[in-house]
């Protein structure tokens, strides 16, 4: 059996630049190469960022294939998501990528219908018949219709070797506790704004959202971890009050994937533009303008990088 390489530090969103109301595949193609020209340890498609709820399976194809010959041709580790509410168009979708030869693939549970935890299992064993020797990646975030606890993820790795990681919202010390015991050879991501505190407990890395606002800020941190942890805290401190005070009061009107557009486009660093495709609502010009000034103030390492 071939032992698959287990993902960590910090990966970017692939996000969709929109304009009258379709994907801009120039500035998509542009956004690709300044990932993966960017420090990020790798890339990821078809996340909440890049509403991967919306899209069409042409748009959905054409993605995928250009975010793969991009990072194939610069060296850089990608992930492909194949996240779907329905679990046979998912491994459809991983039939036909299977062969551009994804690093992994990010896989959500079926989603109309909440699964058993068999149910659960049946998909993650189906998905990897066929995804080859393709590590799998489950994105089990906190809006899921069903939360896999601990034991269950452990329980799914022994059956299904090709799962290798999670991608969910962590925990507290004990939590972390339990992670060591039950998934010592496992990816665990967690979020951008609580990788400081997760890194020394047991967390691989994060898909973040972060890294939606500056990539190479995202990184940065990271490092810090190792070199310099009271600043590395104190900056993921600051990020947390940027996040509670001005960016989830926007929550009310806003989906999780405006919110992280949004970080984007304040942070600058591509062609990305605050606005979602329909029929979703993005933030406003305004909000952009007041919040990266603002973020200018309290978050200066991060809006120089």
């Amino acid at each position: 059996m071939t032992i698959l390489e287990r993902p960590e530090g910090i990966w970017g969103a692939i996000l969709l630049p929109v304009k009258d109301d379709k994907i801009d595949w120039v500035a998509f193609e542009e956004q690709v190469n300044i990932l993966c020209d960017s420090s990020v340890h790798g890339i990821y498609t078809n996340g909440t960022a890049a509403e991967c709820h919306n899209q069409t399976e042409d748009e959905f194809d054409k993605l995928s294939n250009i975010v793969s010959t991009i990072a194939i041709k610069k060296n850089k580790k990608f992930q492909l998501g194949l996240s779907h509410t329905n679990p046979r168009i998912c491994r459809e979708r991983a039939k036909r990528l299977t062969p551009l030869k994804p690093d992994g693939f990010q896989i959500t549970l079926p989603d109309w219908w909440p699964p058993t935890y068999q149910e659960s299992l049946n998909f993650i064993m189906g998905m990897q018949e066929v995804v080859e020797d393709t590590y799998l990646i489950l994105y089990n975030p906190p809006h899921a219709k069903v939360l896999l606890s601990l034991e269950e993820i452990s329980q799914m790795n022994d059956k299904a070797p090709n799962l290798i990681g999670i991608k969910c919202a962590g925990g507290d010390e004990a939590w972390y506790e339990k992670r060591r015991y039950l998934l010592g050879n496992f990816s665990v991501f967690v979020p951008g704004h609580s990788v400081v505190f997760g890194k020394p407990l047991g967390a691989n890395g994060s898909y973040s959202n972060v890294a939606c606002f500056s990539p190479n800020g995202a990184v940065k941190i990271w490092d810090l971890i190792d070199t310099d942890f009271e600043k590395a805290k104190q900056i993921e401190s600051r990020i947390v009050n940027f996040m509670k005070t001005h960016i989830l009061p926007l929550a009310t009107r806003l989906s999780n994937t405006g919110l992280d557009k949004l970080l984007a486009c304040v942070g600058g660093w591509g062609p990305i533009s605050e606005k979602v495709l329909w029929p979703y609502e993005g933030a406003t010009l305004d909000e952009v303008n007041k919040i990266r000034d603002i973020a200018k103030k309290e978050l200066p390492e991060l809006m120089n990088d």
